[in-house]
């Protein structure tokens, strides 16, 4: 292929360059590094499956086995008899659902203060805000705790969620998602009589979706896999979350570990989705703002 470039008065067609050979054995070199570096950290993911459908005397056997000789679905069956896995698992998925709504929610509105309404002190009340995550969470869990069974809201979902329906982190995120927008969007769409909250559900919200996304996954995630809280604030094996259920499979670990890779492979499918279909947003909604 050539490249024409005009000079004084006449063209000269120059090749292009390909590739060349080194640049091409570089490129090879470093994609078998990143895939020899993406073995140990898919692995154990990998061997989590794997181990849930082999039989008790394939996980015991040394070395290990890589592959189930056949399809056995007894360690899923085992561990739902074990333990309520079932209705754990839609506990998790209540709280973990209500706890991202709400703070996508609040964040949205909160971010949306902080960059488009004008108040005296805003930015004090941002440092102040942010301050907040600087707080580690046991910290908080003790008066969290008092108050809210001194509500009589101990082991239900309310108990679960209250303390989490908002948080910074989501705030500062949108917040810089919602800083890229221009000014004068904001004063054409109050010009002609839009109020605050249909310009923040019509305009700004969609055009904000994978800032939106990265910041309900990260929520829903960080929900999903809580352990301590939901194991000091419920108290019936019925109100109790999916991650509690898998320490209470530990008892069971030495005559049939295939029980704990069950419950594990059953815990991780929701994470596990959302990080594979959503990574894309999960990288452009962390950017969002760091670049002008």
């Amino acid at each position: 292929m050539t490249l024409t470039v005009e000079g004084k008065g006449t063209v000269e067609k120059v090749p292009r360059s390909g590739p060349t050979l080194g640049h091409v054995a570089g490129r090879v070199l470093l994609y078998l590094m990143l895939a020899l570096l993406l073995v140990p950290v898919l692995f154990p993911v990998y061997y989590v499956f794997v181990g849930t459908f082999m039989e008790p005397r394939e996980l015991a056997t040394f070395p290990s086995r890589l592959l189930p000789t056949g399809f056995d679905t007894g360690n899923i069956e085992g561990a739902l008899k074990a333990v309520p896995l079932a209705r754990m698992y839609w506990n998790s998925l209540v709280m973990a659902g209500i706890i991202t709504v709400s703070q996508l929610c609040t964040s949205a509105l909160a971010a949306y203060a902080f960059v488009f309404l004008r108040f005296r002190g805003s930015a004090v009340v941002f440092a102040l805000f942010l301050s907040t995550l600087m707080v580690p969470a046991e910290a908080t869990f003790i008066p969290n705790y008092l108050t809210i069974t001194g509500w009589g809201l101990g082991n239900s979902y309310a108990g679960l969620v209250m303390p989490f329906l908002a948080y910074a982190f989501g705030t500062f995120l949108l917040r810089q998602s919602f800083k890229q927008f221009p000014r004068e969007l904001y004063d054409a769409a109050r010009m002609d009589g839009m109020g605050h909250l249909r310009f923040l559900w019509t305009i700004l919200l969609p055009l904000s979706r994978p800032a939106l996304t990265a910041v309900g996954m990260y929520v829903f995630i960080t929900s999903w896999n809580m352990y301590f809280w939901p194991l000091i604030i419920t108290r019936s094996t019925e109100m109790q979350t999916l991650q509690i259920g898998l320490n209470s499979l530990k008892t069971g670990e030495a005559a049939n570990p295939g029980l704990l890779l069950a419950g594990a492979a059953l815990s991780v499918i929701p994470t596990l989705v959302l990080v594979i279909f959503g990574q894309r947003f999960i990288v452009r909604g962390l950017t969002a703002g760091a670049v002008k």
